[in-house]
């Protein structure tokens, strides 16, 4: 599994990475491994607003429908459109080309509860336990 040092990483297995007020929002490998092959994307609409902890999306794979949960809280502001004709790019690429999303972010401290890579590693050895 990779976990990029440059981004931080939520509980339920999304990823954020900041430049200035915006953060581009993504799944985790670990999260697209679990799932499997992924056959549609539901994205977030432009300017919809949403909340950290919260669903913003939703993915469906040949395994099981799940829930994207938001790491931080904003207004979408951009959206991988490419994941429309092609969501298997989440599953090729997560923290590139497999982006979600764009947040320009409400309250940028948000980005201190989350996780750096070596504590998301840690943390989903011990939830296989």
């Amino acid at each position: 599994m990779n976990f990029p040092d440059d981004l931080k990483y939520h509980r339920e297995h999304t990823w954020v990475k900041v430049s200035g007020k915006k953060a581009t929002v993504g799944i985790t490998d670990y999260a697209q491994d679990a799932l499997g092959d992924i056959v549609y994307i539901d994205l977030p609409e432009i300017d919809a607003e949403i909340t950290k902890d919260s669903e913003f999306s939703e993915i469906e794979s040949t395994k099981a429908t799940s829930s994207v949960i938001a790491p931080v809280s904003g207004t979408i502001i951009e959206v991988n459109e490419d994941l429309e004709e092609s969501p298997e790019i989440i599953n090729e690429d997560p923290y590139g080309k497999g982006w979600i999303a764009v947040v320009e972010l409400t309250d940028p401290s948000e980005i201190d509860d989350l996780l750096d890579g070596a504590d998301y590693e840690r943390y989903i050895e011990e939830e296989a336990k």
